[in-house]
């Protein structure tokens, strides 16, 4: 049975160019540190890739939070502890007061049609609502973009940041731990995902994905556009109950 749906972010509920948003987020964040450390920010760009490839890496075999083991990255090539109470500081100022004025330009961020009809939907039919959103960024940064996409914290039981998760999509201990926190067992989720790649995981984990991208992946039990979802929500679930059953 049914009893939480999990929505990605990033062109699930908000439509954006993501990789004009990373390169703006570390290019502050960049001179930001280089202020502090009295380098060169141009010299950071490349610790702050690793960083995040070290996140995203499927063959850890680390214990640590995403958050953790992006700031020991960072540590070891720029000599730059981001959990220093004063430099953590300057980085939470710059992701709640800066990054949310990220949204205009090549990043072009907007609200993806259907998607708060959706999440209406969702708490309407007294599920679980949650944004699984790949957890590569802190919780400051997540709320920025819940703005743009026209949704906000209070809509979800649990938001994934890289300060709760120890993986990162399409990871299953990635989403097992999400289910965790949760209370629910993954084959009592259905996530809502544009990536074929990332939001869809092997069978075999129990995790149904209701596809909202522009492929046609054949491991998806509903495929679609989000408006149309909104609509076929309580209809899909009911399905998914009625074969679990």
């Amino acid at each position: 049975m049914i009893k939480a749906v999990l929505f990605d972010l990033d062109d699930t509920l908000l439509r954006l160019n993501l990789t004009a948003f990373v390169a703006r987020y570390v290019a502050g964040a960049s001179r930001l540190l280089a202020s502090v450390a009295r380098t060169s920010p141009v010299s950071l760009g490349v610790p702050y890739v690793r960083a995040f490839l070290a996140m995203d890496a499927q063959d850890r075999e680390d214990s640590l939070t995403n958050e953790r083991l992006f700031n020991q990255t960072i540590l070891e090539t720029t000599g730059i502890p981001l959990d220093d109470p004063v430099i953590a500081d300057l980085v939470t100022y710059y992701e709640t007061e800066i990054v949310p004025g990220f949204a205009g330009g090549v990043v072009a961020a907007r609200p993806v049609t259907g998607a708060r009809e959706a999440i209406e939907t969702v708490h309407d039919a007294g599920l679980i609502c949650a944004l699984a959103t790949n957890p590569t960024f802190s919780l400051a940064c997540d709320r920025a973009r819940m703005g743009w996409a026209g949704v906000d914290e209070s809509d979800f039981a649990l938001v994934s940041t890289y300060s709760n998760s120890t993986r990162c999509k399409p990871s299953v201990r990635y989403y097992q731990e999400f289910a965790n926190q949760l209370g629910v067992r993954l084959d009592e989720c259905l996530m809502v995902g544009n990536d074929a790649s990332r939001d869809i995981v092997r069978n075999d984990c129990g995790l149904r994905t209701a596809y909202v991208g522009h492929a046609r992946p054949r491991d998806a039990v509903w495929r679609g556009p989000m408006e149309r979802l909104a609509r076929e929500l309580p209809d899909l679930v009911a399905r998914l109950d009625e074969r679990d059953g």
